[in-house]
């Protein structure tokens, strides 16, 4: 008999703007209390409610990332079997590129993306997957391996900022897609890092920055924050809301760089990942893919001449 006037209370509540019933069934909480009950009869008309239940409750998060990574596969399969991966010789000088604590620090983030990423997806999919143990596994790991990128995120920042800067030869770079859609080789204007490396480290560090903020605003869900309710005039849910299409559409650019900045070291220029392993990059390359650096190597006395100035021509 208590249980059925407990349930007949509890219904009642649910229907009644009733402060004393929500402070005692669900407390002063932000995000359980008060806050929710009165945001609830306006959810479409509050703040970023139309905008993210549209596109959370319709799918459209996930079938962006889909649709984007999708894009993506096609084009550097499209890319690989038509133009092809550049070769480099191996058999001259090697330039040091990455000490120690860099490729330390790369390793880390890296590690932390091949896990970021894919578990990210697999929560987007959570419902395809069938829910339960499996997505709560890659939740779990979706969150360890964000602390993990947040250890690397601050020294790779301090390492890589200024090289990372635009620079106005980034123009031509991008304008002749870093020569890469040419079976041809020819010096190309980049510095150590070219345009197309440093789209994506503004993305894994600015962008893993606010992926991190707005990630752990979703994770921890109930937390006092007058600071944000104050200065944004925003409630707790639309923080909540505005957490998740920053955190998804991010997601989503994310995922797709990094498959560009995998297919780029693993497949495009054949060897070019192990300048992150070894720390050395191959002459050829340096001066073909990275010829302004080359030319500040030489200028500064850390080189010497390279033997391909005289089979390719030098950027002025």
């Amino acid at each position: 008999m208590r249980k059925i006037l407990f349930f007949i209370t509890l219904a009642t509540g649910l229907f009644a703007d009733n402060k004393e019933f929500i402070d005692q069934i669900q407390g002063d909480s932000s995000v359980w209390g008060e806050g929710r009950f009165i945001n609830i009869p306006t959810y479409y008309d509050n703040g970023f409610a139309k905008f993210f239940v549209d596109w959370q409750g319709n799918g459209y998060f996930a079938m962006l990332a889909a649709v984007a990574i999708l894009a993506v596969i096609v084009a550097f399969a499209g890319h690989y079997a038509i133009v092809g991966p550049k070769h480099f010789s191996h058999s001259h000088g090697k330039i040091y590129a990455f000490n120690v604590i860099e490729r330390l620090v790369h390793l880390i983030a890296a590690v932390a993306w091949v896990v970021l990423v894919p578990t990210g997806i697999i929560m987007m999919f959570g419902e395809e997957f069938g829910g339960g143990f499996f997505v709560r596994l890659c939740k779990n790991l979706h969150g360890l391996a964000t602390i993990l990128f947040a250890i690397s995120l601050i020294p790779m920042f301090a390492f890589w900022f200024v090289r990372m800067l635009p620079a106005t030869y980034d123009l031509k770079w991008m304008f002749m897609v870093g020569g890469y859609l040419s079976k041809n080789k020819k010096p190309i204007p980049a510095g150590k890092f070219n345009a197309g490396q440093k789209a994506w480290f503004w993305v894994a560090t600015v962008g893993g920055f606010f992926m991190i903020v707005t990630g752990a605003l979703m994770y921890f869900l109930d937390y006092p924050a007058p600071v944000i309710n104050e200065t944004l005039g925003l409630s707790q849910i639309d923080v909540l809301r505005l957490s998740a299409i920053v955190h998804n559409i991010l997601g989503a650019a994310c995922a797709v760089f990094l498959l560009v900045h995998i297919y780029m070291a693993v497949f495009a220029i054949k060897g070019s990942i192990h300048a992150i392993i070894t720390g050395y990059k191959e002459e050829e390359e340096v001066y073909i893919l990275h010829h302004y650096w080359y030319q500040e190597l030489l200028k500064k006395g850390e080189i010497k001449p390279s033997v391909f100035e005289q089979k390719y021509t030098n950027l002025k």
